[in-house]
């Protein structure tokens, strides 16, 4: 279960069903009680970061899409280009912390336990111990998860959700909820199609259904192809200084 959002199988069990028994009644409002204000601190957040024009960008995934090596190479290609910071969210360790401190980039680590995403308050945490620059972007890393961090507003300008070839193409419908709240889908690890059983045009199609507007960019983070879409489409949403 998870220790922020209390979702579990008897909670999950109970979504999108009418609620009868009182224990369903009161998972309801305790959900809606946490959203609440999670959503009130994600606006706390979103004027900060409008305030100082920092671009921040929720990256959200399954676990073993490539997000920390999208961000690695990101961060390595564009040094010296734009300013950037990075929040890492996972439930233990810091290794995805220690990948990104090797390209010289600031960043801070959030372990969330037994959490299964990052909410506001642990961003709006970890940013103010963080001294961000102006006219920067942020990246925030969360945790390897399809289902909650759909729901939980960071304060974050663009959500997105990156999936791999190794995956199946059908996750669109599978999570629609992701697809739906995400700007933009990055399909990674196209190195590997002659290799796995992916069909790229089915996915986009997929996607578009359950998000007609949707951009998608595919790309290979080993190989590079793809990726001065990336870097394009990245700097089209920074903001220029006022």
């Amino acid at each position: 279960m998870c220790a922020t959002c209390g979702c579990g199988p008897e909670s999950h069990h109970h979504h999108g069903h009418d609620h009868h028994h009182a224990s369903g009644k009161k998972i309801v409002e305790v959900e809606k009680d946490i959203l609440h204000e999670n959503n009130l601190l994600a606006q706390r957040n979103r004027g900060f970061f409008e305030g100082r024009n920092i671009l921040a960008l929720n990256l959200v995934s399954s676990p073993g899409s490539g997000k920390t090596s999208l961000l690695e190479r990101t961060l390595t290609d564009m040094k010296g280009e734009l300013s950037f910071a990075v929040i890492e969210g996972d439930q233990q360790t810091t290794n995805d912390a220690d990948r990104i401190h090797a390209t010289g980039t600031k960043v801070t680590q959030i372990n969330t336990g037994k959490g299964c995403h990052l909410d506001a308050h642990m961003v709006l945490h970890a940013v103010q111990g963080m001294k961000l620059e102006a006219d920067s972007v942020l990246f925030i890393e969360n945790v390897g998860n399809l289902v909650c961090p759909a729901m939980f507003d960071l304060g974050e300008q663009e959500r997105v959700v990156v999936i791999s070839v190794t995956e199946g193409e059908d996750k669109p419908l599978k999570y629609p909820d992701m697809f739906h709240s995400s700007t933009l889908c990055i399909i990674n690890k196209i190195d590997l199609l002659p290799y796995v059983r992916f069909d790229v045009e089915k996915a986009k199609q997929y996607a578009r259904q359950v998000n007609p507007s949707l951009e998608i960019i595919e790309l290979s983070c080993t190989s590079g192809e793809g990726m001065q879409l990336w870097y394009e489409w990245l700097k089209s949403k920074v903001l220029q200084p006022a």
